[in-house]
């Protein structure tokens, strides 16, 4: 038993991170969907709210892997922090879908949706990163999607400030939806930035395992 305990079971954390970005995937491209069209009802909060479930659940499996595991594919530290900054991507889409429905905000906003558009590139740069650990022989494939999800997050900085400055000439006689949709905008660019903290992680296990 304590044999088979130190084995290394590196293909089960490689199965569980592709699944994990597969949700955050979904969880993406089914944010630029609804943004697209603004209907943010009650079912689209709770399909966001499966795929929040089914995330936090790959990420304890993953957490409890861990425990269990003596010998691991790359630093055990790394594979904590890129599993929380995964597992953050989806809770922060499912919360500001949540925000949308509760500010009651149901006309569609062409920036919004541009940022929907942008994370969702993102995300599935992301996805093609943490993918490509499982096998590190063309670390230049992997580098250059953690480079377009930099790019991404640049673009996703410089967007936020126009919207804002545009956003307090649109609304000038309603601080309200100043203060809602400023909320929004940040919160959509920071999500940009959970993506970038995601590649910085891919990218320091393919220094270390260099």
């Amino acid at each position: 038993m304590v044999f088979s305990f130190m084995l290394p079971k590196n293909g089960n954390f490689f199965d569980l991170f592709d699944k994990q970005v597969d949700y955050a995937v979904d969880a993406a491209t089914r944010f630029a969907i609804i943004v697209a069209d603004l209907k943010v009802d009650d079912s689209e909060v709770e399909r966001m709210k499966e795929l929040e479930r089914l995330g936090d659940e790959v990420t304890h499996q993953i957490m409890d892997q861990l425990n269990k595991t003596f010998i691991t594919p790359f630093d055990r530290e790394d594979i904590h922090v890129l599993t929380n900054e995964l597992d953050d991507i989806i809770d922060m889409l499912y919360t500001i879908t949540k925000r949308l429905r509760t500010y009651k905000i149901l006309t569609p906003d062409r920036n919004l949706t541009e940022f929907a558009r942008v994370i969702e590139m993102s995300v599935k740069s992301v996805a093609y990163a943490v993918k490509g650990l499982r096998d590190m022989k063309h670390p230049d494939k992997i580098l250059k999607a953690c480079i377009e999800v930099n790019s991404l997050e640049n673009l996703g900085d410089r967007m936020r400030d126009d919207m804002l400055g545009e956003l307090f000439e649109k609304y000038a006689d309603d601080p309200v939806a100043v203060i809602k949709w400023k909320e929004i905008y940040q919160e959509v660019e920071t999500v940009l930035d959970v993506c970038e903290d995601a590649v910085h992680v891919v990218g320091s296990i393919l220094v270390k395992q260099a």
